[in-house]
């Protein structure tokens, strides 16, 4: 169903004069959060202690939000961004904040999320998983934008809260070898005659090399493939396009799906398009603190909702749990099978099936031990009203917002669950996005 955009009824749009406001503190979107005639409001780009200049934009019953004009007092966690696109591409909001303070704020946003929305104090606070703050990012979606008037296309991220697209010639957060073809990428792409057809651009950097998937509306002529050839070998990149209906085909050759590596010991295909966590070095972390949190032993029933490919199902059947694997997507399942052939995994199966319906006719659904969870934004909830079903001694509750975990707190804590530990996993630094992990054990 095509969904159009309508402004919110009860949204009120207000210029108003330029005053100075006193910066509190941030909230878990990475504003800072002052207060003013008995409002709250929240200015994108300042920081805790700091004195600014804004100018209120956007008034609500409660609360309003202010465009920052000028830093008047700086904080001391604010450093120069190094990124010449920073402000104006949308991807990152956090560059302005020492990366060290930047998960000290994740951190609290995520205590005091947990804490207030879901009424849970964990009985302990783990030490965040952490890594490279540039060059993680192993996959990203590039937008095109075609430009009648010049007749070019431009290639980058959207601006924030915009459809308008910011051309760039490199980014700090990528893979390097992603961040590096971005310019030659943007020269070949022009240099095609259907460059007006073709819509996003997808980059992927794992184990099995560098890929470029581009969306095509019409078939290319061979002299556009020509070019992406040529492209493709100067820059050691696999180059493969995808049409319409979703079918991919490499510009030569059969297709071989790219494949990322956990602990050299799990080797798991995907489709580009497909869901993959993408810090591969976060990712990794993440894995290994999963399956040691649940403290898994050889033969236990361990059920992974929303499984994707299996990343974390292959390894818990590694570490020698029976492990069923369930996911939403019927494509993503297919792979999962595969995947656990290649990594030699016979004490796993994998299901289909929509998480968010009712489940309880589902033939893998019955007394599990153990429950690992890693759904979209939108949560868990639904899943989680079959605890009474499924039994499990303990939960693994992996999470990519804060407050949908929260929320989901609720029916663990009715089925008599304790919260043992929380965990922030920073799997997005320079934004303000917030990975976190979960430990929830039957209260005995």
């Amino acid at each position: 169903m095509a969904q159009f955009f309508k402004p919110k009824p009860n949204k009120l749009k207000q210029t108003s004069a330029k005053q100075q406001f006193e910066i509190r503190d941030l909230d878990h979107l990475g504003a800072g959060v002052a207060h003013h005639q008995g409002k709250i409001v929240f200015i994108p780009g300042a920081l805790p202690g700091e004195k600014v200049t804004a100018q209120i934009v956007e008034q609500k019953k409660r609360h309003a939000k202010a465009k920052l004009l000028s830093v008047d007092t700086q904080s001391a966690g604010r450093i120069a961004s190094s990124c010449p696109y920073y402000g104006e591409c949308g991807g990152c909001d956090l560059q302005h904040l020492d990366l060290a303070k930047q998960r000290e704020y994740k951190q609290q946003a995520l205590i005091n999320l947990v804490d207030k929305m879901g009424h849970v104090n964990p009985d302990e606070i783990a030490l965040p998983l952490a890594g490279e703050g540039w060059y993680y990012r192993r996959k990203a979606r590039l937008a095109t934008n075609y430009q009648r008037d010049s007749k070019t296309l431009k290639l980058g991220f959207r601006a924030s809260s915009s459809n308008q697209v910011v051309d760039i010639a490199k980014c700090p957060v990528l893979a390097k070898e992603l961040s590096d073809i971005i310019a030659p990428l943007t020269l070949s792409l022009n240099q095609l005659t259907a460059k007006r057809s073709l819509g996003h651009v997808e980059l992927i950097s794992v184990e099995s090399g560098p890929w470029v998937v581009i969306r095509i509306t019409q078939l290319l002529g061979d002299s556009d493939k020509q070019i992406l050839l040529a492209f493709a070998q100067a820059h050691q990149v696999q180059v493969a396009l995808l049409d319409e209906h979703g079918q991919i085909d490499p510009l030569v050759g059969e297709l071989q799906l790219p494949f990322y590596l956990l602990d050299n010991e799990c080797r798991l295909s995907f489709s580009p398009g497909n869901f993959i966590q993408v810090n591969g070095e976060m990712n990794s972390q993440m894995v290994r603190q999963a399956i040691n949190w649940l403290n898994v032993k050889p033969g236990e029933r361990v059920l992974d909702l929303f499984c994707g490919v299996g990343n974390f199902t292959i390894p818990l059947a590694k570490a020698g749990a029976e492990v069923v694997g369930v996911e939403g997507v019927v494509e993503m399942v297919a792979q999962a099978k595969l995947n656990a052939a290649q990594s030699d995994v016979s004490q796993v199966e994998f299901y289909h099936a929509d998480l968010s319906a009712d489940i309880s006719y589902q033939p893998w659904l019955g007394r599990i031990d153990k429950l690992l969870i890693d759904p979209a934004r939108a949560g868990a909830f639904e899943s989680l009203q079959w605890l009474k079903t499924m039994k499990p001694q303990s939960v693994v509750y992996v999470s990519c917002n804060p407050v949908s975990l929260a929320r989901d707190c609720e029916p663990l804590l009715k089925q008599g669950y304790k919260m043992r530990k929380l965990g922030l996993i920073d799997m997005f630094p320079q934004t303000h996005h917030i990975e976190a992990m979960a430990l929830f054990e039957l209260d005995k």
